[in-house]
């Protein structure tokens, strides 16, 4: 159970966080960046399909080793390996299209790094800290 709950927690603090991001960085980072590279309009699947991926993972190398660090000091750890995890699965797809499309601007590629990084050490240390207290 307890993991569900770190499952569910970093699922929906990830999810707010990205939700916020890209209603902001899709008209003022990614549209006028990458312009005609973009689909006219939101796809759900592939996003669905993403985000539970994507959580599972974050859960299993970030929450996970919070829990299993035995240092007291979980949530850092939780915190630490997210930004870890975000950031290099963000570069992978950043730098891949950097490396492989005609337009890609390094500028989006530090963004969403950062980006990445961010959002995924908060989303980790939320599902280990309501693993903690409710698991």
């Amino acid at each position: 159970m307890k993991w569900i709950i770190a499952y569910v927690a970093a699922g929906l603090s990830f999810g707010a966080l990205d939700a916020v991001w890209l209603g902001w960085a899709g008209k003022n980072l990614y549209r006028p960046a990458l312009g005609e590279l973009l689909a006219p309009s939101f796809r759900p699947a592939p996003a669905i399909a993403f985000y539970l991926l994507y959580i599972a993972a974050l859960v299993w190398f970030a929450v996970r080793a919070g829990h299993t660090s035995g240092l007291g000091g979980g949530i850092g750890i939780a915190a630490l390996n997210g930004a870890l995890f975000g950031a290099i699965c963000y570069a992978t797809y950043d730098l891949t299209n950097q490396a492989t499309m005609k337009v890609w601007p390094v500028h989006v590629t530090l963004i969403d790094i950062a980006w990445g990084a961010f959002a995924s050490a908060v989303a980790a240390a939320v599902g280990f800290w309501a693993m903690a207290r409710l698991g």
